[in-house]
Parts: C-alpha cells; sequence; structure tokens
C-alpha cells in the first residue's frame, strides 16, 4: 500500500481544520481582551504616592540609625504591640 500518492494532501485533516478557521466570521476573531481596575485599586494606587513630611521623618529616623542616635521607647513599643494583639 502506497502512502504517497498523487491526492495525499486531500486528506490533510490539519487543512480541513485551516478551512474551517478561514470561513469564521470576522465579528469572532476580532474579540480581544480587556482589563478593569476598580475603584478600589485605584485609591490603593493614589494612596502609594508618599507625602513630603513622611518622606521628610523617613529621611530623618534614616539618619539617626546611621549615625547610632536613635533610640528606641522600649516601653511604647511594648505598649503598642499589647494593644495591637489584644
Amino acid at each position: 500500500m502506497k502512502i504517497q500518492g498523487p491526492n495525499h494532501s486531500k486528506f490533510n485533516p490539519y487543512q480541513k481544520q485551516l478551512n474551517k478557521q478561514a470561513e469564521m466570521p470576522k465579528d469572532k476573531q476580532v474579540k480581544s481582551d480587556q482589563l478593569q481596575i476598580s475603584d478600589q485599586a485605584k485609591k490603593m494606587q493614589e494612596n502609594q504616592n508618599v507625602q513630603p513630611e513622611r518622606e521628610a521623618r523617613v529621611n530623618q529616623i534614616k539618619q539617626a540609625v546611621e549615625n547610632g542616635t536613635y533610640e528606641i521607647a522600649p516601653k511604647q513599643t511594648a505598649e503598642k504591640l499589647l494593644n495591637f494583639w489584644k
């Protein structure tokens, strides 16, 4: 039995699939993905902008830590931890 005869391209199942795709209506092929950002996500993104006062405070603490002059109030820290876990 000869597999590759003169009409072997007519029996190609992949060619049939390509023909089916070409016959599909254009409106079904044009669909694309869409992304919507919720209002809550937009608010969160706006809140990520650092305020100048906070940035100045963070830089001040960084300098104090680097200089070794940063002092921790252990009593206040312990109280806040206890209040957090209650």
